[in-house]
């Protein structure tokens, strides 16, 4: 069974990529209303970091996958390959 994480508890973690790009900080996250499965993280992309500026933009942030993402410590640790 996976560990239960407060979702006010990850607003403002850093997402960092497996091989250590900073793509920015997440801001919120959208959930499946039929299934309440997590689907997407809302993040403010870091403008220095070519992944981030590539990444898919909603109203100016960026949406990461909740299956990219690998764990959840002091830092969002997120698959490159699944971005």
């Amino acid at each position: 069974m996976g560990k239960f994480v407060i979702a006010k508890q990850l607003a403002g973690k850093r997402l960092i990529t497996n091989d250590g790009e900073e793509i920015g900080k997440l801001l919120d996250v959208i959930l499946n209303e039929v299934t309440g499965k997590l689907e997407l993280l809302v993040v403010e992309p870091n403008p220095d970091n070519a992944t981030a500026r590539r990444l898919k933009k909603e109203d100016g942030y960026n949406v990461v996958p909740y299956a990219a993402v690998l764990a959840i410590a002091d830092h969002v640790i997120v698959d490159k390959k699944g971005l």
